[in-house]
């Protein structure tokens, strides 16, 4: 049987069951590296399945988001075949985080020290491995046998989880051997993966990947020293908590543990609270301004609250000022390189009437300070004057704290800066990490619902364009930080979940939101939901849910 398809405006007729990998090679020239994934029906699906159907085909190279997914989980599955050749088909390998785009790493096997020794013979493995161009295929199981051949390999914890699963069958991968599982698509066969590089990190190594924007090069690394220490702290939370993965998460509330999760999880963050406030008041002589931020959903404004208590506890007097109320008029807002006007660039504030209220109060000065109205879109005074007391200090939260730009005019032994973001060090399994963009995205959806009157179809089509401007705003200064507060909790998905999960569904498929919707819902799955009656009122999950004691 012919079928009619088109990929990028050339129309083709081909016969069904035609790969989409034999009809991606039809158009590799036009792609800057090697095409990794298919979309068809706003659907996903992977190079090796076969085409059922005629319409519009589109590819995907490590270029698009999509293919760099893919691109990160096949790598994974690569390094984890190696080191089980090397070190024997139970040898636990996790990946635990990502860090500046890599992926971090650790060997948990007695005896076996990652030395660059280590990692040159990894490398070598992994580059034979990818000369042999071995296939990565997928089997379905039925539950019972899925969670039989997962122990085969040493895989418990990818066990206990799949006690959990609804579906009664679950796809696996295999390559030469070895079943795994993981949550989304893989490359079709180890030849597809020649581009990475293996470096000693902390107590195990990063995989690093190629550059998205020059995918010839593998992206150039930065150390994030501060951030790393605090995913290796959080690393210790989790096992403080004996939580490590989903399934530690849904048995904690199988067993009637949720509540003590939930109440720990907060003390934890209360005690982290009071520890940055301790810093600034031993600095306290010469901190005048307090300066946060972080990206959406991170918890800004919550956070800011509860340091403001912890420091009146300290006899510091704070007063809080948000960047928002600096934003020049709309119409005056430059543009970005899609001719859209760029609320996100550190222009749209008025950086000369910030720098002078600010230097001026802190010279003791009364100054009257201005209020944005988001209705006319312009800056509005209404008798609201401030000045800098004795024991005094401005707490200012704005995406653009930690750029120097914001702040020119004031010394620096005079700021303290706190970068804060939800760096959740939960994952679903040994091998399958959970995004912690996804997790603010899942976030900033209900709060968008439940306050805002957003659909999540809105908030997922805006969620580019907030990324790009965390890419370009935010996380370049997050290594100035003098403090980083870590917002994530262990138990957030398993309340959030049941929120998010029929805002999802509304999304039709004839939408292009689909796909995320999709792939969260899938991933939403993975989690037994609970409810958030212990969560206290001034927990940082509040601002999302509704609830919260303070005005966010």
């Amino acid at each position: 049987m012919k079928l009619n398809i088109e990929v990028l405006g050339k129309k083709l007729e081909i016969e069904q069951g035609t790969t989409f990998e034999e009809v991606a090679k039809q158009f590799q020239s036009e792609f800057k590296s090697d095409i990794l994934l298919a979309k068809q029906n706003n659907k996903l699906i992977e190079l090796s399945s076969p085409i059922k159907q005629g319409g519009e085909i589109r590819f995907y190279d490590i270029s698009y988001m999509e293919g760099m997914r893919v691109y990160h989980r096949s790598v994974s599955f690569l390094m984890i075949k190696a080191i089980k050749e090397m070190l024997g088909k139970k040898a636990s390998v996790v990946i635990e985080h990502s860090l500046h785009k890599s992926l971090y790493c650790e060997v948990r096997e007695k005896d076996v020290k990652v030395n660059q020794k280590f990692l040159d013979e990894l490398t070598e493995k992994m580059q034979e491995l990818v000369k042999k161009d071995i296939p990565i295929k997928k089997y379905t199981f039925y539950k019972d046998d899925a969670i039989e051949k997962v122990r085969e390999f040493g895989m418990e914890n990818k066990a206990r989880l799949f006690r959990f699963r609804r579906a009664s069958n679950i796809n696996i991968y295999e390559m030469d051997g070895l079943y795994d599982y993981f949550y989304g698509y893989m490359v079709p066969s180890t030849g597809y993966l020649k581009s990475f590089q293996l470096m000693l990190y902390e107590n195990g190594f990063l995989i690093r990947f190629p550059d998205r924007k020059n995918p010839q090069k593998i992206l150039e690394f930065t150390d994030p020293a501060k951030i790393s220490s605090v995913f290796m702290e959080q690393m210790k939370w989790c096992t403080l908590m004996g939580v490590n993965n989903v399934a530690d998460l849904n048995e904690a509330i199988t067993n009637g543990k949720f509540g003590d999760l939930v109440r720990i999880n907060e003390a934890l963050h209360e005690k982290k609270v009071a520890e940055i406030a301790d810093k600034i008041y031993q600095r306290r002589d010469k901190v005048k301004v307090v300066l946060i931020a972080g990206p959406s959903s991170s918890g800004k404004t919550t956070f800011a609250n509860r340091l403001c208590v912890q420091l009146s506890v300290l006899g510091i007097i704070p007063h809080a000022i948000s960047l928002d109320d600096y934003f020049i008029n709309r119409e005056d807002v430059p543009l970005d390189e899609f001719g859209n006007k760029d609320f996100e660039d550190i222009n749209t504030l008025d950086l000369k009437l910030f720098n002078d209220n600010m230097t001026r109060m802190i010279a003791g000065e009364r100054v009257e300070m201005p209020h944005y109205n988001f209705v006319t879109g312009k800056r509005e005074y209404n008798g609201n004057f401030m000045t800098l007391e004795k024991g005094g200090i401005f707490v200012i939260e704005g995406i653009h704290g930690l750029n120097d730009m914001l702040s020119a005019s004031i010394a620096p032994e005079n700021k303290f800066k706190i970068f804060i973001s939800a760096m959740t060090q939960l994952n679903i399994d040994d091998h399958n990490r959970i995004s912690t963009s996804d997790s603010r995205l899942i976030r900033r959806i209900v709060r968008d619902n439940q306050f805002r009157g957003r659909d999540a179809t809105t908030t997922i089509a805006g969620w580019d364009y907030v990324t790009r401007g965390e890419e370009k705003n935010i996380f370049p200064y997050q290594e100035n930080a003098d403090a980083i507060f870590n917002s994530a909790t262990i138990y957030e998905l398993s309340v959030l979940k049941q929120y998010a999960e029929p805002l999802l569904f509304k999304i039709d498929q004839s939408q292009s939101e689909y796909v995320d919707a999709k792939r969260l819902i899938k991933f939403l799955d993975y989690f037994l939901g609970a409810n958030g009656d212990a969560i206290p009122n001034n927990s940082i999950i509040k601002e999302f849910l509704g609830g919260s004691c303070f005005k966010v």
